[in-house]
């Protein structure tokens, strides 16, 4: 069984190892590592200067981002109320079709 290719970000330490971001879906067992460096944008890039500025205010507010159990939680639940409201469409459009069918057969 051949598992697909799987990039993901890390951070090679000053002692020269390697440190990945996550966890990594793939299956125990070995694997190649093919290590590429990052293209790091110039300190007076514009979308950089924007977003440092970004992440100063959040940290400056306080701001903890969600986690991913929060993330997953709210995406849970939009999803629910996303279904009850087609479920809730779906039952209104049944309604109509019975109101439709019962004026034919009475006009």
């Amino acid at each position: 069984m051949s598992a697909s290719a799987v990039v993901v970000q890390g951070v090679v330490k000053p002692d020269g190892t390697l440190e990945l971001e996550g966890k990594l879906p793939l299956p125990a067992g070995k694997v190649q590592v093919t290590v590429q460096p990052m293209p790091e944008l110039p300190a007076n890039d514009p979308f950089w200067q924007r977003m440092q500025a970004i992440w100063a205010g959040q940290q400056a507010r306080g701001f903890v981002p969600r986690s991913a159990e929060e993330v997953e939680e709210a995406r849970r639940q939009v999803r629910e109320e996303w279904e009850e409201r087609m479920r809730r469409i779906e039952q209104i459009q049944a309604e109509a079709e019975v109101i439709r069918r019962a004026r034919e057969r009475g006009a």
